[in-house]
């Protein structure tokens, strides 16, 4: 007795025709993630300014093909090129995530929604000038922002319940799937070709976490953003060409996204897609750390000054205890050796040393000669960590969204140090007030790194006053950031 399979074509997996639906018909009427999208826009560019210091980073940029020029392509703000706009999208997200400086969102699955302005800003960049060269009006800085908030809606809500991390995929699938999303409906898609695009992007092959771990944690942690991003604009634009899309993706038996790769599970989901991501987004404002940490390095910032009060430093500790959350203790929570600045920026023992030897954290202290101080590895070594329960529990509360950490030193000499306690980071939406001022701070101290000062006032005027940077085309205000 022989069965058949039936090949009939199965309705779209809900999941794709609601991030579709989502993209072309949600109107975003929240003022609070516009501004909270304008300040993500500085930010994230200001990060990418910053890591152009770094050869590491530059090495990786430019045209795949040196010295090609493509005519209205995409430019790359902080240099000189003008690429097309799926290599322009991987530089942009290249210099963007390298630092691990730019915005988090932390949920079951955590990740850097402000990754997706990689292919964002390309994409807008060059509809803009292709645009304009053909006597049409190009987009805005306005469309630019409306459509990261979309990304990190896609990106964040996804998050919130499902843990791709958990089954060795890296949390850069859902910058891919955001991208691919957002830049469809830039260029025009229709709504079955976005839907054809977005399925191409789960169908995608995707990143493995291992290059986030030990004993192989490397430096494509810091570019692989930018090729979730790049691949985001790729698969739109096959979408655009007519190309066929598979309606059921997620959920085909044995060869679909949930079989093969999600352990048969489907999606869960929290929340409808709105613009609650865009308005709760975490921003990295002190540290270039990973975001687990961040409570942690400001603790330890605190006990650095208790102990130059004391007369002390940090040779006359005994001990230090963590008390942190799970998540910490999962993917930052290390022993032994250390091998390169990506291993080192996903330490937390690390990144609680540096500032209570030195009382400071920049990205420059993951460097190798930094890192050669034993005194590092002497304190690191007096480090344990526990975790609390209530700061987990705390951590998955969608109103309390905490990233809490506490140190507790013991000294040398039996005194036992008052516990430090930071629930919430800088660049958290409860510390919004205090936390934007620094974050504008950041933003000129990173244009500074690139630009003469004429230049970096004519950005200052046009990008501080979101009303007025929001009108200015596209392509226009990329012209202020080239070199």
């Amino acid at each position: 007795m022989s069965s058949f399979i039936s090949n009939e074509r199965p309705a779209v997996d809900k999941v794709i025709s609601d991030i579709a639906d989502y993209v072309l018909n949600y109107e975003i009427n929240s003022e609070l993630a516009r501004t909270t999208a304008h300040y993500c826009l500085l930010d994230t560019l200001g990060c990418g300014f910053e890591a152009l210091t770094y050869p590491a980073c530059t090495k990786l940029l430019g045209p795949i093909v040196p010295g090609t020029i493509v005519p209205d392509g995409a430019k790359v703000p902080g240099t000189s090129y003008q690429l097309d706009p799926v290599q322009a999208a991987f530089n942009i997200g290249a210099i963007i995530r390298w630092l691990d400086f730019n915005d988090t969102w932390l949920a079951a699955e955590w990740g850097h929604p402000s990754d997706n302005l990689g292919g964002i800003l390309a994409a807008a960049d060059w509809l803009s000038r292709t645009a304009v060269s053909r006597g049409k009006q190009p987009l805005t800085v306005k469309d630019v922002l409306d459509t990261m908030i979309r990304a990190h809606e896609i990106q964040g809500v996804i998050a919130l319940e499902n843990s791709f991390n958990r089954v060795g995929l890296d949390h850069v699938l859902l910058v891919k799937l955001a991208s691919t999303a957002v830049v469809g409906k830039l260029i025009g898609l229709t709504r079955e070709e976005l839907i054809n695009a977005i399925s191409l992007a789960f169908v995608d092959g995707h990143s493995l976490r291992t290059y986030r771990h030990a004993p192989n944690t490397g430096s494509r942690k810091s570019w692989a953003a930018g090729d979730a991003t790049s691949r985001g604009v790729r698969l739109a634009l096959i979408a655009k060409t007519g190309e066929m899309g598979y309606p059921s993706v997620l959920t085909a038996k044995t060869w679909g996204f949930y079989d093969v790769l999600f352990k048969g599970k489907e999606f869960a989901f929290q929340r409808d897609y709105g613009a609650y991501v865009m308005e709760n987004v975490l921003f990295k404002i002190s540290f270039p750390a990973e975001f687990h940490s961040q409570t942690a390095v400001e603790a330890a910032m605190t006990l650095h000054s208790r102990l130059r009060s004391m007369n002390k430093t940090a040779e006359d500790i005994k001990s230090l205890r963590i008390r942190t959350h799970e998540a910490a203790i999962r993917i930052i929570d290390k022993k032994g050796p250390l091998h390169n600045p990506a291993d080192r920026d996903h330490c937390i023992q690390y990144m609680i040393a540096v500032p209570l030897i030195w009382g400071r954290l920049t990205a420059a202290d993951y460097e190798d000669n930094i890192a050669a101080d034993p005194r590092i590895d002497a304190l690191r070594d007096k480090m344990f960590t526990v975790e609390d329960p209530q700061f987990t529990k705390d951590y998955h509360d969608p109103e309390k969204r905490s990233i809490a950490n506490a140190l507790l030193v013991e000294l040398n000499d039996g005194t036992i140090l008052d516990e430090v306690v930071v629930e919430y980071p800088i660049g958290h939406k409860r510390r919004r007030e205090e936390g934007i001022p620094v974050l504008i701070e950041k933003f000129k101290t990173n244009l500074a790194r690139r630009f003469a000062a004429k230049q970096q006032q004519t950005i200052l005027d046009n990008a501080l006053d979101r009303e007025k940077l929001q009108a200015i085309p596209v392509h226009e205000f990329v012209d202020m950031m080239v070199v």
